[in-house]
């Protein structure tokens, strides 16, 4: 076992990983930019290193940074968390010549798994079903003629993306011209390459993952699904296990083919399995996430197994110490992220947490990083804290998380609470009706109530009437904030998602409040 673990990572993963460490026995070292001096995951390390200026091209994607802290610190093994470096395969081999372990699959699984295309063959070449499209990679030239030939409704994607971007929908075939033009323009920026391809779209699908472990000794076991349909631009708001919208059958079918992939591919480690599921119940493989899952707190919580403990054991070869049949579920969980952003407008929010509080129970789990003199701003994820409730039922879930979210308190900045629990709150979610494309939906019947009750020219916020004049301040700012990093990070592909999510939510709504009340 290992006696120390570099956690190349921020936020609260790193403080998710540290305290399974401190479980464990295992010292901690903890990397920080000059941005991150004074974050939480830097006093709860056992050891700290500072690696760089706050943009994450000279920090926490500086491989030769990392490494060095690495070995000078005395690390045998390094924990990527998830994003940054967590999918990098050259990261993982540069690990493995110098001698420390990376906690995660192996290079060549990674590589595999790490391009689009590349993981749609394997796991159609396994035996899973994958929806139906391109097998190459789209030049400029042919994208418009291949879309024709495909046929409406079709999903255009950045053959290079991740975390949902680069990802739009041809409804008609009159659309298809400008929202290739446009899918190719956010290829180019954020991930520095035109190429696209396409595969068929969906409608009213359902988002299920399955999360997968196993051992260097050939045990492969499944801990269940989750279902991840509640988002936003491919962002998710709501993750939850078991998925109530599943029959047994497809439960066990979607596990099976998981397993099927991960011993195709001679996968260890954990690993997360993510298919699309139509409303007929056809399910399809569409990509293979070779790294921690931001919402594995919900599958940790109703089999109560620990899966970073379980990382850590398989990355020092210790062998598998449950069985399938060992693994069970129990109960409900629910988790709801929390982002800074205006419920009400969906800007994005930066600032010092002044003071924090959050709930507590043997019901309840946060992950987090927040702190008195935290600071949000722009150069890294903005995912504050991750709240989760466990229930014996999922209306039992759903109501703890609700209490849960409104003890939930930060000052200093808005956050997106009350959304939550207006999702939580709705009879869609309730009924379990919803399906991926259900948010925009519900955002605009949302906006038309907030337009009724603000016939006065005020809208409500947080219990207080809310001006336009408020929302075209937030909206400047918001722009503002936008133009800046955009502009700051023009060659810095690893930022474009950022300028490109508030860009997004800039140029798809009208300029007005938005409320679910």
């Amino acid at each position: 076992m290992f006696n120390k673990i570099l956690i190349a990572n921020q936020g609260e993963i790193a403080c998710r990983i540290i305290r399974t460490c401190l479980n464990l026995g295992i010292s901690t070292v903890a990397l920080y930019s000059e941005a991150d001096r004074n974050a939480l995951h830097v006093n709860l390390a056992d050891d700290a290193w500072p690696i760089g200026e706050a943009p994450p091209q000279e920090n926490y994607l500086d491989m030769d940074k990392i490494l060095a802290a690495a070995r000078d610190s005395g690390a045998q093994a390094v924990h990527p968390g998830y994003g940054f470096l967590s999918e990098n395969a050259v990261f993982a081999r540069r690990c493995q010549k110098i001698g420390i372990r990376f906690i995660g699959p192996t290079p060549e699984v990674m590589e595999k798994m790490g391009g689009k295309l590349r993981a749609r063959k394997l796991a159609k070449k396994a035996g899973l079903p994958v929806l139906p499209g391109t097998a190459q990679a789209v030049e400029d030239d042919e994208a418009e003629d291949r879309a024709w030939k495909l046929g409406v409704p079709l999903m255009v994607k950045a053959l290079e993306g991740g975390g949902g971007i680069g990802i739009h929908v041809i409804k008609s075939m009159e659309d298809r011209t400008p929202i290739v033009q446009r899918t190719r323009q956010v290829a180019t920026s954020a991930f520095g390459s035109p190429r696209l391809f396409f595969e068929r779209h969906l409608k009213e699908e359902s988002h299920i993952e399955v999360q997968i472990i196993a051992d260097e000794h050939g045990r492969l076991i499944h801990l269940f699904e989750r279902d991840c349909s509640v988002q936003r631009r491919h962002l998710k708001l709501v993750e939850e296990s078991p998925a109530v919208k599943l029959t047994p059958n497809l439960r066990r079918r979607l596990c099976k083919l998981a397993l099927k992939l991960g011993k195709h591919i001679g996968y260890t480690n954990a690993g997360t399995v993510e298919f699309l599921v139509a409303a007929d119940g056809q399910a399809y493989f569409t990509e293979m996430n070779t790294r921690l899952q931001v919402e594995h707190g919900v599958t940790e919580m109703v089999t109560g197994v620990d899966l970073v403990e379980m990382q850590v054991h398989m990355a020092a070869g210790v062998a598998l110490p449950v069985k399938q049949e060992d693994i069970q579920v129990m109960g409900h969980a629910i988790q709801a992220p929390v982002y800074p952003e205006d419920p009400v407008t969906l800007m994005p929010q930066i600032g010092e947490i002044t003071d924090y509080d959050h709930p507590a129970g043997d019901r309840i789990r946060v992950d987090s990083a927040l702190c008195a003199g935290y600071e949000v701003g722009l150069h890294y994820e903005a995912l504050l804290a991750k709240v989760l409730a466990w229930g014996e039922t999922r209306e039992d879930a759903a109501k703890n998380l609700l209490r849960a979210l409104l003890c939930f308190r930060v000052e200093g900045i808005t956050c997106n609470t009350s959304l939550l629990r207006d999702i939580l709150a709705s009879a869609e979610f309730a009924e379990a009706t919803y399906h991926t494309g259900s948010m925009t939906s519900w955002l605009e019947a949302g906006t038309v109530r907030a337009l009724h009750s603000g016939a006065n020219g005020n809208t409500m916020k947080n219990g207080k009437e809310h001006s336009d004049k408020d929302t075209a301040a937030a909206i400047a700012v918001a722009m503002a904030l936008v133009s800046k990093s955009a502009g700051a990070s023009a060659t810095q592909a690893s930022n474009q998602w950022r300028a490109y999510g508030r860009r997004e939510q800039l140029q798809s709504r009208p300029q007005v409040s938005r409320s679910w009340r």
